[in-house]
């Protein structure tokens, strides 16, 4: 099976009091994905390196991530039905290679193997967790083909 992620890059954010759209563009199309007002809040306070008072929502998981030595390797839009964008983010820790059942002696070292944690999310907190840990997003093919064209 061959798979055709199309890499995708912030093009705006355009905010209201109810609503936010973060604009995507791709090589050849901009398309928006709409989401809560707090979204765009955080996205601009992130963007500007504004400094947050305390903690929020999306500050918390990125500090999980960081704690537990878990890197987001990349985000995947991977769906689109009707006007509903799904996706997934895709991490990388590293686990113990198993010794044949037995457990180490100490003087051992730990042999530690990639691990790949695939889970679903939306694709606003997605963004979030991609622009706070550097990671890149991509879409599928086909959810950039579907995508209504985002038009000022």
């Amino acid at each position: 099976m061959t798979y055709n992620f199309i890499p995708v890059n912030l093009d705006r954010i355009v905010q209201t009091h109810t609503y936010t759209a973060i604009v995507l563009k791709s090589n050849d199309k901009r398309f928006a994905i709409f989401c809560e007002a707090s979204v765009g809040r955080f996205l601009q306070m992130h963007l500007g390196a504004l400094e947050r008072v305390r903690p929020q929502s999306p500050d918390l998981l990125s500090m999980v991530l960081n704690s537990c030595d878990i890197t987001l390797k990349q985000v995947l839009i991977n769906d689109l039905q009707d006007t509903t964008f799904y996706a997934r983010l895709f991490l990388e820790t590293q686990i113990p290679f198993p010794h044949g059942g037995k457990k180490p002696e100490l003087h051992e070292k730990h042999l530690l193997l990639p691990h790949i944690i695939e889970l679903d999310a939306r694709p606003s907190d997605c963004i979030i967790q991609a622009f706070l840990h550097n990671a890149p997003i991509f879409c599928t093919k086909e959810v950039v083909s579907k995508a209504v064209p985002f038009v000022e």
